[in-house]
């Protein structure tokens, strides 16, 4: 007897999705729980397990194709034996491992193993769950070191399979080759916050500079005894988050929104740090972040960036937040402007840590110094309130005493 496989209920704020990927084929067998399909939504991709142990019968809706909540996708049916075994790398890989379980593979990963004859149980993934990525079937495709002369293995550019790398380096000279791909629903949501910012805020942005030193003295001195009682690196991202936090008690404004004619103040600190992912950028929150202590802070946004760049973030983790934070300072950003996140008051952005001269008790002395700005909603917060906000960021981390005196 077969079964229908319907796309999950989507939250309330999400009407419908976008097929993905189907991580089977029809006619192999499936095991209950086991991810089959990915659904992405305009914030995350969600995976749909089976529903029982069986055999992928019929594909209805194929990738690429839109689907709401409860729409049949896929019927299953049982598994008499008959059923294609996985899909292997080698010829024989199903008959030799079918008595132990198959990892699973995103598509990307599984076609790349099929391309190149590889043992998809010889490869380790890195990915949630032992999951195999793509780059771990292109680490298991790299020559070991003896193989290359005994030289200790370098860093190179990632290859892309020749399907998804139409603007090859070998066409001829004088081509002038083009590429068109649809947006994804991520980016293209991305581009709607984007420019509702910009249409519907008031935007102004605000400088200062900090010097790092206290925090690196401070972090250099305790970071190995902080990570062997619990179990987190010791980062930057933990000292803004408890400035940040001090700032906003100071100045609400910062922490408020505007809703119609209302402005509504927030009584909690939810505080989104925005993460870089291949699928572009996601903000998941660290609710009640004033509660959480510096490891706790660590460790939550270690857990959140890494879920995040898998792709696995649950809806609810992207939803609310009520002031930003963002780092262009990892990809070599000295200065930038960042952008509201509506309907969020405000945004901190962080930047690149240099050493530079500077004057301190009538003399040049070098620093370790960093760039931050504020942007801010004009109609809700005064230029008094934001200037003074990042001074008090300032003074916090300059002084990370005052962390633990409140002062």
């Amino acid at each position: 007897m077969s079964i229908e496989l319907k796309v999950p209920g989507f939250p309330e704020s999400v009407t419908d999705g976008t097929i993905l990927s189907w991580n089977h084929k029809p006619g192999e067998r499936v095991k209950r729980d086991e991810p089959l399909v990915d659904i992405e939504t305009d914030k995350v991709v969600f995976e749909v397990p089976a529903p029982r142990d069986g055999v992928l019968e019929e594909i209805l809706e194929p990738e690429g194709s839109v689907v709401v909540a409860g729409q049949p996708i896929g019927r299953i049916g049982d598994d008499d034996g008959e059923g294609a075994a996985p899909t292997g790398a080698q010829g024989d890989a199903g008959a030799t491992k079918q008595s132990g379980a198959e990892p699973f593979a995103t598509p990307s990963a599984r076609r790349l193993i099929e391309e190149h004859g590889l043992d998809i149980h010889a490869i380790e993934g890195s990915g949630s769950g032992g999951r195999i990525l793509k780059e771990d079937v292109l680490r298991a495709m790299e020559p070991p070191a003896a193989a290359r002369g005994g030289e200790p293995p370098v860093a190179s550019p990632e290859p892309a399979p020749a399907a998804d790398e139409p603007l090859a380096a070998s066409l001829p000279p004088g081509e002038r080759p083009e590429k068109r791909v649809p947006m994804t629903r991520l980016r293209a949501r991305i581009a709607e916050r984007l420019l509702e910012a910009q249409h519907n805020a008031a935007i102004l942005t605000t400088f200062n500079e900090i010097n790092m030193q206290p925090v690196m003295e401070l972090r250099a001195r305790y970071r190995e005894r902080f990570e062997q009682m619990h179990g987190v690196k010791l980062g930057f991202m933990s000292f803004f988050v408890k400035a940040v936090i001090e700032g906003l008690q100071r100045f609400p404004e910062l922490n408020a929104s505007i809703d119609g004619n209302d402005v509504v103040y927030h009584g909690f600190f939810d505080i989104g740090v925005a993460v870089s992912t291949p699928r572009g950028l996601v903000v998941p929150i660290l609710r009640d972040a004033d509660r959480l202590g510096m490891a706790d802070i660590e460790a939550r946004i270690t857990e959140l960036a890494t879920r995040a760049r898998d792709g696995r973030l649950d809806m609810d983790e992207l939803t609310g937040g009520t002031f930003t934070i963002t780092n262009g300072g990892v990809f070599g950003s000295l200065l930038s402007t960042p952008i509201l996140n509506p309907p969020q008051s405000g945004i901190l952005g962080m930047h690149k840590i240099q050493e530079r001269p500077v004057a301190e008790n009538g003399e040049v002395v070098i620093r370790p110094m960093m760039n931050v700005a504020l942007s801010y909603d004009h109609r809700l917060v005064d230029g008094r309130e934001a200037v003074q906000f990042l001074v008090t960021v300032k003074d916090v981390l300059e002084d990370p005493a005052r962390l633990l005196l409140g002062v």
